[in-house]
């Protein structure tokens, strides 16, 4: 199946270089909407989400969250990490991956370069680096204190400096979750007439609360919603035994097993190894249980908390890539697995394979 891989790589490229910090996507809203309707999509804005629709709108349906790590600036040479700030901690719950990640990844951004930017616009406000970080036990965030940005006022993001690489089959970036929402751009490109969803904050657990927001105001429901996201894995050995990473729950619900059940087909159709990450999960707890280890979590995902919140009036699955580096700049996910992920994407949106 032909994926146009170039042409989604020009995509990438394009989005990555918009910031789009958690609680601050606007200004990344308004690039992704130029893309989507220079490729025929109409658009629409919500409150926390950007709808992309083709002439036939019902006949699939993606969703992808567009935010990224990054900070904020809470005060005079102050800044606290976005995510946490915009979601209040979470849900405080111990599920979400993020609140079990914050401990390790205190140390991943020294001398990490990154860019200020105006939430609503994206005009550049300056440039500097991370010198500290640290864990205040007060706030119970991540404080960073930066070299270059002591002028920006109090809410001001700031983003890490993303760019692609891609070496020996292997792209590393701040890739989760623009991978995935450039893939959405890129089926519009190949003749896509579903609906994309494109949610933000999902980083600090709330958008699946604008999704749903979406699915009530229409009176619509949907048994057909697939969310697209990145999966994170311990190694590159591990991450590189299956191409794309299936679900059978979460944290929070069970997912539609009949649709799974499609995409596993469509993935033994193509020859395309897969494997379900609560699987993982749970063969990995029992080894740790065997030494009294703390617990892996299923994860709190979008779709998890949408079926649970709309007790059933939203369901689907999930379609993710295997990715080592996770919620870090050097995320990184292969390019077989990419173009597997697109050739589900294509078979699950019905799109016309050209000869």
């Amino acid at each position: 199946m032909k994926v146009k891989f170039d042409d989604f790589i020009d995509v990438l490229k394009v989005l990555i270089r918009a910031p789009s910090v958690t609680g601050s996507e606007h200004s990344f809203y308004r690039v992704l909407q130029r893309e989507l309707e220079e490729r025929g999509a109409k658009v629409s804005w919500y409150e926390g989400l950007l709808v992309a629709q083709g002439s036939q709108p019902d006949s699939a349906m993606f969703s992808a969250h567009i935010d990224r790590h990054g900070l904020v600036c809470t005060g005079p040479d102050e800044f606290q990490y976005a995510a946490f700030v915009a979601g209040s901690r979470s849900d405080l719950l111990g599920n979400s991956v993020s609140e079990q990640l914050i401990n390790k990844i205190v140390d991943r951004y020294i001398d990490a370069e990154v860019i200020a930017y105006e939430p609503w616009s994206g005009a550049y406000l300056g440039r500097g680096k991370i010198d500290k970080t640290y864990i205040c036990e007060y706030r119970n965030n991540l404080i960073f204190e930066l070299d270059g940005l002591n002028h920006l006022l109090a809410g001001t993001p700031v983003a890490f400096t993303d760019k692609l690489e891609i070496n020996q089959g292997y792209l590393s970036s701040q890739l989760d979750n623009v991978l995935s929402a450039a893939a959405l751009v890129h089926l519009f490109s190949l003749g896509f007439e579903g609906t994309a969803f494109f949610t933000a904050q999902e980083e600090a657990g709330k958008s699946w609360r604008y999704l749903l927001e979406w699915f009530r105001r229409f009176g619509q429901s949907a048994n057909n919603l697939i969310v697209v996201d990145t999966s994170p894995y311990p190694d590159t050995q591990t991450a590189d035994q299956q191409k794309v990473v299936l679900r059978r729950r979460d944290a929070n619900a069970f997912f539609d097993a009949q649709m799974s059940a499609k995409i596993e087909s469509i993935c033994q159709k193509h020859h395309i190894s897969y494997s379900y990450k609560d699987d993982f999960i749970t063969e990995k707890n029992k080894q740790l249980a065997q030494t009294h280890s703390e617990l892996l979590s299923y994860g709190s995902t979008e779709m998890g908390r949408i079926i649970q919140a709309s007790k059933g009036m939203v369901t689907g699955t999930t379609i993710q890539i295997p990715t080592t580096g996770y919620h870090t700049m050097e995320e990184t996910a292969s390019v077989e697995s990419i173009k597997s992920f697109l050739t589900v994407l294509i078979e699950i949106a019905k799109i016309p394979v050209p000869n």
